[in-house]
């Protein structure tokens, strides 16, 4: 009975649901493109999938900290929404994009540090030359992508996941067949191996782009939100969004720098290790990215819920996320446990025979296990985080990230390769670490309550 109730309440199943599986179907489309985009590459060459990964985790690692703060303006659009005031979205949506302008500039400008970067992760010169690459290519357009994921805050902001969720299809329906043509060379289109696969996904950063810019700026949307009046930098309300966003920004770059870090220094224990790793953390993504879906669902929820001056409301709402974030998390760690074997195969290049593919798929297998544990405790560090960004809780959550991927996976995984201490398991039962305290924090947090009190908007 206590389910059924959840169920219709607000802030309980029902809402979480439509707000949070528009942006589930959303990240299932970005994960079909990186898993697609990783297995072309692998069914192209061993050395193309070795390269893709690091490469792209790098990259985003960069684009991360720009995304996580200009994203940050969904957080100020559902508190307004939340408090009555649609006048003021459009104010807070262009805070954001001003933050687009110069942080497009900065990452194409890491075209020139990409070799003296790579050249540190010690990776075969074949492999390396690969990386940097793919890497020039994805950073060169990577402001594309924090331009399109502060325009969804318009939409994401209020609730309105819906226009997300099809913009992101269409962009998953001309990436994929796309970037299979461009790697493999099919039809008009000429052989580019891993540079292909790099043009593929800045043209499917550019497509949501354009279509935001059709679908938000309209004059029925100037006439309730202001988005077109209200364009000019707003020095106090600019000024309280980079004081919550640019926290949130380094937590979200810290995270995808301990896991780059570790793919770099797993790098270094041998071909087998990197490659088995590598193809593990993209069956990963089958997990993990549509429950960024519902991370963001809770920050709605509970931004909205903060908005309307209801903190129990936004504590009832992550709750509610939170079981949903666990049922779809502990499917995906029994599918990672019973078929760990038909996953790890789909990395198995053409012309590799099964003999050579062995050592990868043997280590990979094992290695699964430890991400099914991950997976699980993984869903409460993400939906928790979110509910303390929706809250305004950035600066505790920057500062629980700075310890813990220091303490968790940089200061070990240094002493292990200094140690010169060979195997695996080690730098795993680094990460499983890293998410445990990570969950226990974030989780304790937000149940004793501090952000209860945190005003991110004025009034």
């Amino acid at each position: 009975m206590s389910l059924m109730k959840r169920w219709h309440a607000k802030g309980g199943y029902k809402e979480a649901l439509v707000i949070g599986l528009p942006l589930v179907v959303s990240m299932v489309s970005s994960t079909v493109m990186t898993f697609t985009d990783r297995m072309f590459l692998g069914n192209y060459s061993t050395e193309s999938l070795g390269a893709s990964v690091p490469a792209s985790i790098v990259a985003f690692m960069f684009l991360a900290f720009f995304l996580g703060v200009a994203q940050y303006a969904g957080v100020f659009v559902a508190q307004y929404t939340g408090s009555g005031r649609p006048l003021e979205v459009g104010r807070s949506l262009w805070q954001g994009l001003w933050f687009c302008v110069p942080s497009w500039m900065i990452l194409a400008s890491l075209w020139f540090i990409a070799r003296p970067l790579f050249e540190l992760s010690g990776h075969p010169a074949g492999i390396m030359e690969l990386e940097i690459a793919y890497f020039r290519i994805l950073i060169l357009g990577s402001g594309a992508f924090v331009v399109s994921g502060c325009l969804s805050c318009f939409y994401s902001g209020r609730g309105m996941t819906k226009p997300i969720m099809l913009v992101s299809l269409l962009a998953m329906t001309l990436n994929v067949p796309l970037d299979y043509c461009l790697i493999n060379g099919i039809g008009p289109f000429p052989e580019l191996g891993i540079v292909g696969a790099g043009i593929a996904t800045v043209i499917g950063y550019v497509v949501p782009v354009i279509c935001y810019c059709f679908m938000v700026f309209t004059a029925e949307n100037e006439k309730k939100y202001r988005v077109r009046s209200a364009w000019r930098l707003d020095r106090e309300l600019f000024g309280r969004f980079m004081r919550f966003g640019v926290p949130g920004g380094v937590e979200f770059f810290l995270d995808l720098f301990a896991f780059s870090f570790f793919v770099l220094m797993v790098g270094r224990f041998g071909p087998v290790e990197l490659a088995s790793t590598n193809a593990v953390f993209s069956i990963y993504t089958l997990a993990f990215l549509p429950t960024i879906g519902l991370h963001v669902a809770a920050s709605i929820m509970v931004g909205q819920a903060m908005g309307d001056k209801k903190p129990d409301m936004a504590a009832y709402a992550t709750k509610s996320v939170l079981h949903l974030a666990m049922a779809y998390m502990g499917a995906m760690a029994l599918l990672f446990i019973v078929f760990p074997e038909v996953l790890m195969n789909l990395f198995k290049a053409h012309g590799e025979t099964q003999i050579e593919f062995n050592a990868v798929l043997t280590m990979g297998v094992m290695l699964m296990r430890y991400a099914a544990v991950f997976t699980l405790i993984d869903a409460v560090a993400i939906v928790y985080v979110g509910g303390l960004k929706g809250a305004g809780d950035t600066k505790f959550v920057m500062k629980t990230m700075v310890m813990t991927s220091m303490f968790c996976i940089v200061f070990p995984l240094i002493a292990l390769h200094i140690l010169d201490i060979k195997g695996i398991h080690g730098p795993w039962m680094c990460i499983l670490l890293y998410v445990l305290v990570l969950a226990t924090t974030y989780a304790t947090r937000f149940r004793k309550g501090p952000w209860r009190k945190i005003r991110v908007i004025s009034g």
